[in-house]
């Protein structure tokens, strides 16, 4: 079965700002934090380091940024469903800005992750593309306009509540993530209150002078949200 995300979450993209043991020690710290404030959170981890982390930080849900179609087999360069799955991830990425996708391709890798019982985090740039991925199904969408990626301005307040909005009209049970910009703990904490079910950060925490430092601050302003709020 796929795991089960609880809200509001947190989500950790390392993109390629950080590798080797210096993304094991920001997950180790993320781990403990998670574990702390009994907080789901997921950590976009780059292939290399997908089994260790794993391995070593039982409280993230690891997903991995990219999956290729293809079967055990022949596929030199392509990244096979079921070997990272077996390397411990949970969930898959699908349409990052960086690696955007046809409608095709969309469809056939929810279609292939659930499969493998594993999770679907879609990103989408606009409410109108964010509308299309919520009729497509996946777990997870991510509405953030490509401009404010990697920048220091958030989403304006009108574009994540229209684009949850958009989402849950289409299947309230998607769960609907607001990133564009965040880095600081009143931005975590506007997001949850304004409704977002989890809170994404990438360049904010990992260009960090101390990307785990940051990477705790943030996840314990999630939890002072989520306190303020309730659970779902």
């Amino acid at each position: 079965m796929k795991v089960h995300i609880r809200t509001p979450f947190f989500e950790i993209g390392v993109k390629n700002y950080l590798y080797g043991d210096s993304v094991l020690k920001l997950a180790e710290s993320a781990d403990k934090a998670a574990e702390d404030t009994d907080l789901d959170v997921l950590f976009i981890c780059p292939y290399t380091e997908i089994r260790r982390v794993s391995e070593r930080c039982p409280h993230l849900i690891v997903f991995a940024p990219y999956m290729d179609l293809l079967h055990p087999g022949p596929g030199l360069t392509e990244v096979l469903p079921e070997a990272l799955k077996d390397a411990g991830a949970k969930g898959v990425i699908i349409n990052h800005s960086e690696h955007p996708m046809t409608i095709a391709e969309i469809m056939a890798t929810i279609k292939r992750a659930n499969e493998l019982d594993m999770l679907t985090f879609a990103c989408a740039d606009t409410i109108s593309e964010a509308k299309v991925m919520a009729i497509l199904g996946p777990d997870i969408i991510n509405p953030e306009p490509t401009e404010l990626i990697g920048g220091k301005e958030i989403s304006s307040m009108s574009f994540v509540s229209e684009s949850i909005k958009a989402v849950k009209d289409i299947s309230p049970r998607i769960l609907v993530e607001q990133a564009a910009g965040i880095s600081q703990p009143d931005e975590v904490m506007k997001m949850i209150q304004a409704g977002a079910d989890g809170v994404g950060v990438a360049s904010g925490i990992c260009k960090a002078p101390d990307p785990s430092r940051k990477a705790v601050e943030l996840i314990h302003a999630v939890n002072e949200a989520r306190n303020g709020r309730g659970v779902k």
